[in-house]
């Protein structure tokens, strides 16, 4: 499926339509949900995207803005489309909200994190490790299932056309272990052997760089290939489903966020070099835990 072309982008596109349809004719919500016999709350959640809109509910609210012939009918074959599932619903216990939706559709993806390796990086064992931790009272079987989910995200990076991807992290990342130096090592490699791929690009920002605007919080911004839908900034809250941001005043201003990180952190090619370094380190410490001890005094 081409960027820009899947369910969730559509959804959003169709509900600011109609949002933009319902102010032309200059009617309120309360209007409408008393025309069409729904409640205002029900008209709310389709405008924000909050809801899906049926084929049947797109065309009486169309009718109702005084919308026909072909102009209506892309709108409720848009309503078709946007009702179709991704391939998240396979995952729909783990997945709640738009936004693996959001970030399927992407066409740039450009994320900050301070503690963690970023999601779409992360080798197997070290999300089980750090989703493990995120949630100590879930069952085994739960935290797998959340594994599996994250690493069927990743194919984000390898799909055709892939995902422009552009992380920064802070340095604290390649320092903090997560289950052991072996998960340090695999891990940290791994994330530098995906930054040599042409769609990726990861930066660290050094210690040295001191106070920088990523200290306020993870943060990844997700831009769209058409001018019809908006960039999106989801501010990462692991205590919900995140935040939003969607206004062009927010997302100027994580967009500027994120310019100075880009400037704070190392080259590219520095940043490469710093990651395999570190993990270069941990596969040491990891090789020396595993050599075995000469127990036998006679030997």
């Amino acid at each position: 499926m081409a960027r820009g072309q899947g369910p969730t982008v559509r959804r959003r596109r169709l509900a600011s339509e109609l949002r933009r349809l319902r102010e032309a004719a200059d009617l309120t919500i309360d209007e409408v949900g008393e025309k069409l016999e729904c409640s205002a709350s029900k008209v709310s959640r389709i405008e924000t995207g909050h809801v899906g809109v049926t084929p049947r509910d797109a065309r009486d609210m169309l009718a109702l803005y005084g919308i026909t012939g072909d102009g209506q009918e892309a709108l409720v074959q848009l309503a078709r489309e946007a009702r179709k599932r991704g391939w998240w619903h396979a995952y729909n216990e783990v997945f709640t909200g738009t936004f693996v939706g959001l970030e399927a559709d992407a066409s740039s993806l450009r994320a900050f994190q301070a503690l963690l390796v970023p999601g779409l990086l992360q080798t197997e064992r070290y999300a089980f490790s750090v989703i493990r931790a995120l949630r100590p009272d879930a069952e085994e079987s739960e935290t797998r299932r959340r594994v599996a989910a994250r690493m069927a995200r990743q194919q984000l990076l390898a799909d055709d056309p892939p995902v422009e991807y552009w992380a920064v992290i802070d340095e604290a990342v390649l320092h903090r272990v997560v289950d052991s130096a072996e998960v340090m090592a695999e891990q940290l490699y791994r994330m530098s052997a995906m930054a040599e791929k042409p769609n990726v690009t990861v930066q660290v920002v050094p210690f040295g760089a001191g106070a920088h605007p990523g200290m306020e919080g993870p943060f990844l911004i997700m831009g769209f290939p058409e001018q019809a839908d908006p960039d999106v900034v989801y501010v990462d809250d692991s205590t919900s489903s995140g935040l939003y941001l969607e206004q062009p005043e927010d997302v100027r201003r994580y967009a500027l966020m994120f310019d100075h990180l880009r400037a704070a952190a190392l080259k590219p090619d520095d940043s490469v070099a710093l990651i395999t370094d570190a993990a270069g380190r941990f596969a040491e410490q990891a090789a020396a835990v595993q050599e075995p001890r000469n127990t036998n005094p006679r030997q």
